[in-house]
């Protein structure tokens, strides 16, 4: 499996006026596109691009499952610390451990998100460790 699974990795985010709602307040579902980007530079770090491995391999990664506790709201100009940490589950499918801090080590966010590696066609279960360095 990749050399990466197990490791904590972070990614930063600003807080910008489209991921807030009328208070100035994160809307709740925005935090999952934070994760969601953690984990695609994740893989950009592996030298994996996304696009790519549809185009050339032929597969691609859905989401399955997202479990989120919600501890502290971020608002509009914070700093945000993005981690995650994936653990294999199976020969198809990851678990990513992931935390939304602010910069000031808040914790306001902690979820798991269960991903699996499918054929872009089929969409049948594929081997996760094929695609990945």
């Amino acid at each position: 499996m990749s050399r990466l699974f197990g490791e904590n990795w972070t990614w930063p985010v600003r807080v910008y006026w489209e991921d807030t709602d009328a208070g100035g307040v994160v809307y709740y579902a925005n935090y999952l596109k934070f994760m969601e980007r953690a984990r695609t530079e994740w893989l950009r770090t592996l030298g994996v691009s996304q696009s790519s491995l549809e185009r050339e391999r032929g597969v691609m990664f859905m989401v399955l499952h997202v479990d989120v506790d919600y501890r502290a709201p971020a608002r509009l100009d914070d700093e945000l610390i993005v981690s995650c940490r994936a653990v294999p589950d199976g020969r198809t499918s990851a678990i990513f451990e992931q935390a939304i801090h602010r910069a000031d080590g808040e914790l306001l966010i902690e979820g798991r998100v269960r991903v699996v590696c499918v054929d872009a066609k089929s969409l049948r279960p594929r081997r996760m460790s094929e695609y990945l360095p």
